[in-house]
């Protein structure tokens, strides 16, 4: 019989591989998009709408100048557009563009059909379940990503 420690244990390691494994994903889909890590964590935010320069810089950890650079690249790429602010023209609104919406999700679509068809065999409760224990878990990874400086 497996023990609590040695279930957590267990558990702890294959969610390791299993970021380790999302890394090398996203690696290999940064590579056949051309672009950096952080070009594509950039993507990744603006999946969920058009952010602000200000927001991509704090979501991606760079810098106001390298973020510039970052969202030249992209622009340049036709995977990003930037707008101005309807409301602060002083604010830059960046939002991706259809290219780059059809390009990244051609590089997702089938991990996301694929792993929607997982949880099939699993409760709403089971479901909901996991669901909670992967927000704690991002609630204590942001808290230990600030504590290292970095905004959240």
């Amino acid at each position: 019989m497996v023990t609590r420690r040695q279930a957590v244990a267990d558990l702890g390691a294959a969610m390791q591989r299993y970021q380790r494994s999302v890394q090398s994903y996203d690696d290999a889909v940064g590579r056949a998009l051309g672009v950096g890590p952080a070009d594509l964590r950039c993507l990744d935010w603006l999946v969920d709408g058009p952010k602000t320069a200000g927001a991509l810089a704090s979501a991606t950890g760079l810098r106001p100048a390298a973020t510039t650079a970052l969202l030249d690249r992209l622009e340049a790429k036709g995977l990003v557009e930037r707008l101005p602010d309807e409301h602060d023209r002083r604010r830059v609104i960046v939002r991706m563009t259809d290219e780059g919406m059809r390009s990244t999700y051609a590089m997702y679509a089938p991990l996301v059909d694929e792993g929607q068809r997982l949880f099939t065999r699993h409760t709403v409760h089971e479901l909901e379940v996991l669901r909670e224990l992967l927000d704690v878990m991002r609630e204590m990874t942001d808290r230990h990503r600030e504590r290292l400086g970095e905004p959240v």
